[in-house]
């Protein structure tokens, strides 16, 4: 029902709106999950480990890096509609330990949201990571932070255990048999 004089119906322009809507919020997911995964991708010759320690898992809730979960490792998974959202994955690296032949698996979740013309991203508790749209070759600060991440757990959990203030505090004894 479009007035030749005065252009399109209000109900037209909703229509417009839905389908820019749409259109957006298509290529913010195509473009955030070719973005992470390039990121998963190329953080195993980061670490310099073997390509199968590092895998896309959900980002929250039970998960097994043994899983091979593709897109379900993506927030959007499950969807029945598409948002104009921040995409979130979860990253897994699988650690081998040193003395014996079991392995941890460290997971940390990444939310990547395109502002303007960059991929802002947020690895847990560590700053702002901005990349730009085209990111080939410049993923490596995308890559040090997950690491830093990973590696604070770890820092953090040993600082804890060696503070002098806990020396003293309360504390558990072995039963002895």
């Amino acid at each position: 029902m479009r007035n030749k004089q005065t252009g399109p119906t209000p109900y037209e322009k909703l229509q417009q709106a839905i389908l820019d809507y749409g259109d957006a919020a298509m290529e913010n997911l195509l473009r955030c999950r070719s973005f992470a995964n390039a990121v998963i991708a190329g953080l195993p010759d980061y670490l310099q480990c073997p390509r199968d320690m590092v895998v896309a898992v959900p980002a929250e809730g039970p998960f097994d890096p043994r899983h091979e979960y593709g897109e379900a490792a993506f927030s959007f998974h499950g969807q029945q509609v598409i948002r104009l959202e921040p995409v979130v994955f979860g990253i897994c690296v699988i650690v081998g330990n040193a003395e014996d032949s079991g392995s941890l698996w460290l997971r940390t979740g990444v939310r990547v949201e395109i502002t303007g013309d960059t991929f802002d991203v947020y690895v847990a508790n560590q700053p702002i990571v901005r990349i730009d749209k085209d990111y080939t070759g410049k993923l490596e600060p995308v890559w040090e932070v997950i690491f830093k991440e990973l590696l604070s757990v770890f820092k953090q959990e040993l600082a804890d255990f060696n503070d002098d203030r806990f020396e003293h505090g309360i504390g558990f004894i072995a039963k002895p048999e």
